[in-house]
């Protein structure tokens, strides 16, 4: 059993240059995507999209980042998320689930989260981990999340870029339009409902707890401590996997549903 870590800073350094490696596809809204495809027989996908901010400073996106509570205002495709124990000044555990497009099962993950703020960037990274408190549920698929995070990159005052990162296992055989969706559309469709929700969190969070912020502010945090020791990665391998290759692409009335891990 292999036990978990908090990341250290040459795992930040790592983050941020697979970040900023590969070449991108634009669009004319400011938004780039980049898709590593996984090699026959891997299920492994590597799924990278940036958009540039002109409206919000780089302190804001990382507030909302943090925030679980605003995430269940502006996130509708969450079904559940909250956060579990901290582990580290700058780490804590969490449990996510979302839901999935049509007729996909809906999937949750418990992870490890950490973050740094450093030379003008802001990063937060997330691999999954096994609580013994939250197994496997029956009425969801649990993803493996080897690693995903974001990378928040100050370009002005009241400007900055967003990247976010995912290399992802969802645990199955997942059919090809998932894919091309996830990449084409549901990525891109969370960075813009993220941007709106940057926006609009100033004036949200004047009414809800001001200056709760234990993400920047540590002694703020009332989460129970919990021990490395009782956490272990998550490896695909000891869960179950679940074929949904064969399955077509359903018309979804609300468009928005097929959420992505956090």
């Amino acid at each position: 059993m292999e036990r978990a870590q908090v990341p250290d800073a040459a795992a930040f350094r790592a983050f941020r240059q697979r970040c900023q490696d590969g070449s991108w596809q634009r669009d004319r809204g400011g938004l780039a995507v980049s898709l590593q495809l996984p090699p026959p027989g891997c299920a492994v996908h590597q799924l990278k999209c940036r958009i540039d901010v002109p409206d919000v400073p780089a302190e804001t996106m990382y507030d909302v980042l943090h925030d679980s509570e605003y995430r269940r205002q502006w996130d509708s495709n969450v079904i559940d998320t909250h956060d579990i124990a901290q582990v580290a000044a700058n780490a804590d555990v969490g449990y996510y689930a979302w839901r999935c497009p049509k007729p996909l099962k809906n999937r949750d993950v418990v992870m490890l989260r950490a973050w740094q703020v450093e030379d003008g960037y802001h990063t937060i990274i997330n691999f999954s981990i096994k609580h013994p408190k939250y197994p496997p549920r029956k009425d969801l698929v649990r993803a493996v999340c080897l690693l995903t995070g974001y990378l928040v990159h100050s370009t002005g005052p009241n400007s900055c870029s967003l990247t976010y990162l995912a290399q992802v296992d969802p645990k199955g055989s997942l059919p090809k339009w998932v894919v091309n969706k996830a990449s084409q559309y549901l990525v891109p469709q969370m960075l813009k409902k993220l941007h709106k929700a940057c926006v609009q969190y100033p004036a949200w969070k004047q009414q809800h707890n001001l200056n709760m912020k234990p993400w920047l502010y540590p002694e703020q945090n009332k989460l129970p401590v919990l021990a490395l020791s009782e956490l272990a990665l998550q490896r695909a391998a000891s869960l179950e996997n679940i074929d949904e290759s064969s399955l077509a692409e359903e018309k979804d009335e609300s468009s928005e549903h097929g959420g992505l891990e956090n």
